[in-house]
């Protein structure tokens, strides 16, 4: 735990002092949001395969088979069912505090003494 603290103390050190700017750090920030961004639709579909291949295991076999068709049955619906009640919770989070789906996002910023 010492550790931990002493090297994001030492990174963060640069920003206390205002000797960095935040441009990489947005930048990077901005490249795991577009990458998350495609991730999600690829998600949903993986998601939707599994249930499938469950459904036909399940229709297909007898026995044993059944019952592990359920379960992958079970377990594509439950991601299915996580992925789109959080994608629906940010959608009403979203209208409920007036924010616009597309709009950008400021982030705070260094304040630079001038």
């Amino acid at each position: 735990m010492k550790k931990l603290t002493f090297t994001v103390a030492l990174f963060a050190l640069p920003l206390v002092a205002s000797a960095q700017t935040l441009q990489p750090l947005m930048t990077l920030m901005g490249a795991i949001g577009r990458l998350v961004a495609m991730l999600i639709p690829i998600l949903i579909t993986v998601a939707l395969i599994v249930f499938f291949f469950g459904l036909i295991k399940y229709i297909r076999s007898s026995g044993k088979g059944h019952a592990e068709g359920k379960n992958i049955m079970i377990a594509g619906l439950v991601s299915l069912f996580v992925m789109v009640s959080v994608w629906g919770i940010i959608s009403l989070a979203q209208s409920a505090l007036g924010v616009p789906a597309n709009a950008p996002v400021q982030s705070p910023g260094v304040p630079v003494p001038r």
